[in-house]
């Protein structure tokens, strides 16, 4: 799909039908959750996850009070974007209760709470420089969120490949669908972005090759992004799909044609840490 303007993202982004709907919702055979086996090393996975989804309303105020979350448009595509991650964890929580795992009416603020002193005070350190710069800073935000929703939908993909659960698949077929549609946007106002100046593109390349780490990392606890990355992508056939499906795609953009940074953070972290699964749970 080719793109003249951000109005044209938001509005191919308006045309996509939601998969997580009420009759979709409705009809997840929750009482058959229990009827099939699920591995417990993927638990920590599916509050990674939940956990991830969650604090999307925490990224959308921040990016709130920069130029790029003034942008019209791309402020009008988050408003959908926040409600629709939120609906991602709160049926990932539902699952996990069906399994067992409870949690209480309080459990978002809980995730919420959670988020550490130095997380908050690199966003209003990052914010102050995203205002300082500008517009042209939109570009890094958007190249951010395309590589950030290209590396979830696959997390999901593997997850439900390994994992292998018949009320899980469909549900994560769902989730994938939307996170693919968040992908599409991000990534086409990204090149839109990027292809308006030199040191707009020269700032997001910079910033991806020093400071990108994997989604959630930073607001959640590195040693839970080091047990996810190390259980779906550890094996060879998980760090080809980041490089097909991730690396690949993000080397279309402008100033991107040769980035190795998320191949070699992944490849890194997968084969590298050494998290228990208590460790890993929140």
């Amino acid at each position: 799909m080719n793109f003249e303007t951000n109005k044209d993202v938001l509005e191919w982004y308006e045309r996509q039908e939601r998969a997580l709907t009420p009759e979709f919702l409705g009809s997840i055979p929750w009482e058959k959750v229990k009827d099939t086996p699920f591995d417990e090393k993927f638990v920590p996975i599916l509050f990674y996850m939940r956990d991830v989804e969650t604090l999307t309303d925490m990224y959308h105020r921040e990016l709130l009070r920069t130029p790029t979350g003034k942008d019209p448009h791309i402020s009008k595509f988050m408003e959908r974007w926040g409600v629709e991650e939120i609906t991602h964890g709160e049926v990932l929580n539902r699952f996990l209760n069906e399994l067992g795992y409870d949690s209480d009416e309080n459990w978002q603020t809980q995730v919420r709470s959670a988020v550490t002193f130095a997380y908050h005070a690199n966003a209003r350190l990052l914010t102050t420089l995203t205002n300082l710069i500008g517009k042209k800073f939109t570009a890094t935000h958007m190249t951010f969120g395309a590589i950030h929703e290209m590396e979830a939908a696959q997390g999901y993909r593997r997850l439900k490949a390994l994992a292998d659960h018949p009320v899980l698949n469909p549900i994560l077929d769902a989730i994938i669908r939307e996170e693919s549609a968040h992908n599409q946007f991000y990534w086409s106002v990204a090149k839109l972005e990027l292809k308006k100046s030199s040191f707009s593109r020269k700032l997001a390349r910079f910033l991806t090759d020093n400071f990108w780490a994997p989604v959630g990392q930073g607001s959640v606890a590195k040693r839970r992004t080091e047990y996810l990355i190390s259980t779906l992508f550890a094996d060879g056939e998980g760090l080809e799909v980041v490089d097909a499906k991730v690396t690949k795609r993000v080397r279309q953009l402008p100033g991107f044609d040769d980035i190795t940074k998320i191949n070699e953070t992944i490849s890194h972290m997968a084969r590298n840490a050494s998290v228990s699964l208590e460790a890993a749970l929140p």
